[in-house]
């Protein structure tokens, strides 16, 4: 058995700080072989930079996917031509930065592909996700069983139409972007797991991790805001998901979540 760790986006430095205290004793206590986790808000909300990803990568995360917000960050467009460990939504155009996928080697020896893809509802309009999911998901498992998918959607129809789409192809369809971890993590028919949102590691007591009274004077007068991350008691949202590394199927999804973190 592979067991992967899935951390749900990681909000500015108390999001860091969350992963720095709680991502080492999880690895042991849950027998962790990888640790993903997605950073597009982990550089003060918005981006990611090269010192914050070595910083996580340090801590024990083994990989990063990102979002919409992944070019927040200028020095991004670098950094991600040359960290494979990083990696941005496959369905950007060709010629985009980076990669949409990679495959990872745990310390056991198996191999796991990571692939994110990024919805189009309420979403800026990119490469259709759906093609492209089927498209690279069966190109990786030439390489590999194991295919862990990161669908980074506003729409929950468009994650949960995303997890029918792959059941039986990938091993696992893990939602990011809404910050709210959803309680329908399950394994498909077709064993793939899967959950609509793997949550938020950051501020609780925040807005989605940023500051309340900055969000709700945006919603209460109409008017924009330049957001921050909230401070207070952090969470950590995560799944930890079981896979064969023979067939590649989901054994089991189990939600994570720490208080006070």
């Amino acid at each position: 058995m592979t067991r992967v760790l899935f951390i749900g986006d990681i909000v500015g430095e108390p999001g860091r700080k969350a992963v720095f205290r709680n991502l080492d004793r999880l690895k042991g206590e849950r027998d962790i072989d990888l640790a993903i986790g997605n950073a597009e808000n982990a550089a003060g909300g918005f981006g990611v930079t090269a010192e914050v990803a070595r910083d996580l990568f340090g801590a024990g995360v083994d990989v990063l996917t990102t979002g919409n917000h992944v070019w927040d960050k200028r020095e991004a467009l670098d950094f991600i031509r040359t960290e494979k460990r990083l990696i941005r939504p496959a369905n950007y155009p060709e010629g985009t930065p980076g990669a949409g996928s990679a495959i990872f080697s745990t310390a056991r020896g198996d191999r796991v592909a990571v692939l994110q893809v990024m919805g189009r509802v309420f979403m800026p309009a990119l490469d259709c996700p759906f093609r492209t999911a089927a498209r690279e998901v069966a190109r990786l498992k030439r390489e590999t069983p194991m295919v862990v998918v990161d669908m980074h959607a506003e729409a929950t129809s468009e994650k949960v139409a995303m997890g029918w789409h792959l059941d039986g192809e990938a091993s696992a369809v893990l939602g990011t972007h809404t910050h709210v971890q959803t309680a329908d993590a399950r394994v498909l028919p077709g064993g793939t797991g899967y959950i609509t949102d793997a949550g938020m590691t950051g501020p609780m007591d925040g807005v989605i991790g940023m500051k309340r009274d900055l969000v709700l004077a945006r919603f209460l007068s109409g008017m924009p805001k330049r957001f921050s991350v909230a401070s207070g008691p952090n969470q950590f949202c995560a799944v930890a998901v079981d896979l064969d590394p023979d067939t590649g199927r989901c054994l089991a999804i189990d939600r994570v979540y720490l208080r006070d973190a």
